[in-house]
């Protein structure tokens, strides 16, 4: 190996900032600053030659990678954007200057994705892991992009940025990690996901900033790039160290406990409790001389009610996300739609699915500030006009 330049491109105007090669070697791919990805491939005595350009963002690409698609064995390539759109391009009927797409699928509705890896087969379906900057984790299915899972993620001071899945040499391992960088820190969260804070740990890697990580081959180290500090460094894995961890911290449901307002004895508890029963009573009928079927599980589509009973006011799309999430649950493994859930599912699910930290007075002011853009005025509106908008868009008060 030589310093030698082998070959030349010139195809993009704006800077690099990103570059993949495929798990084969056969395709190498960069994204831009113009948001356009170019794809090169190794075509033996030619050696890498062009294949096309795509602008399939209209903002900035954070996130590309390859894969492997498990059916037809081909190589496939994704790239995903602050849009909040994740692409999928054809590599198999792409040809010379003419990058195909093979899928475009819009996977947030407020949130910005920041980065994505593929989930390791710990499960019967295949999935991609998505994090996004509120805090969340999400599991998209390979081929359709369907939400089908949401969890709680690290909050270790800002959002995942960097995600890379640990190689497990042995198939039969027990324990699966994944690596993780937030602003400045570096991180290992325990696989599978469920949203228990107790199966992820982080240090301070670099404080001015992480730029990138890496894992080596053997799944023993983690490599972190810092950026103004110039500096590389090498973080050994530990797997036995982050089971102590999460042992220390309970098991079942005592993790989640602790993030209910007051625990598993506050009032908080006691009202989610109580409004779980009463979406039992709903289910039946209010007014009837039968008698009570009383158990652990409400019907579906009493959790949206559930949910704002509770504090967390979730849009129409987030409605549909939790409810697949939950109706397709255990359709893989039995063919059938799950049209229940019981209490401990449930606790899991409204801590996941809720807002990390709850509603934000910045988050306030930002669409405070967006309904007064109708007005003359910046910083304040007419009573009337408020009354109105809520009564006309969005979900309308009666």
């Amino acid at each position: 190996m030589s310093l030698k330049d082998e070959v030349q491109f010139h195809y993009a105007r704006k800077s690099v900032t990103h570059c993949k090669f495929s798990h084969d070697s056969k395709y190498f791919a960069t994204a831009d600053a113009e948001c356009t990805t170019s794809v090169f491939v190794y075509s033996g005595e030619s050696g890498w030659v062009y294949l096309g350009r795509y602008r399939a963002h209209y903002e900035p690409i954070l996130d590309m990678v390859f894969g492997v698609d498990l059916d037809s064995n081909q190589q496939r390539l994704l790239t995903l954007g602050k849009d909040r759109v994740l692409v999928e391009y054809d590599l198999a009927l792409s040809t010379t200057d003419d990058l195909k797409l093979l899928q475009y699928s819009r996977i947030e509705q407020s949130a910005t994705p920041l980065c994505m890896d593929w989930y390791p087969n710990i499960t019967k379906e295949n999935f991609l892991v998505v994090s996004n900057n509120e805090y969340k984790m999400k599991l998209l299915n390979t081929t359709t992009k369907m939400c089908r899972k949401t969890f709680l993620g690290p909050t270790f001071g800002s959002p995942v940025k960097r995600i890379s899945v640990v190689p497990a040499l042995d198939p039969s391992a027990s324990c699966y990690l994944m690596a993780y960088a937030t602003e400045n820190k570096v991180g290992l969260q325990l696989l599978p996901l469920d949203g228990n804070p107790h199966r992820s740990i982080s240090l301070t890697a670099h404080p001015q900033g992480v730029s990138q990580i890496a894992c080596s081959h053997d799944g023993n180290h983690i490599f972190t790039c810092g950026g103004n500090d110039a500096s590389i460094h090498m973080w050994s894995i530990n797997a036995k160290a982050m089971m102590a961890v999460e042992a220390l911290g309970g098991s079942g449901l005592e993790p989640f406990y602790g993030l209910i307002e007051g625990g598993k004895e506050g009032e908080m508890f006691a009202e989610l409790e109580n409004y779980f029963y009463y979406a039992q009573l709903q289910s039946q009928g209010m007014v009837t001389t039968e008698e009570r079927n009383v158990s652990n599980k409400v019907q579906l589509d009493q959790v949206p009610a559930l949910m704002r009973a509770l504090g967390f006011y979730p849009s129409e799309q987030q409605i549909e996300d939790i409810i697949n999430e939950v109706k397709f649950s255990r359709f893989v493994e039995t063919g059938e739609h799950v049209l229940e859930i019981d209490l401990a599912d449930f606790i899991k699910l409204y801590i996941n699915h809720r807002p990390a930290f709850g509603l934000l007075h910045s988050e306030i002011q930002k669409a405070f500030n967006l309904l007064c853009k109708g007005t003359d005025s910046q910083n304040e509106m007419d009573l009337q006009y408020l009354t109105e908008i809520l009564q006309k868009r969005g979900k309308t008060f009666s």
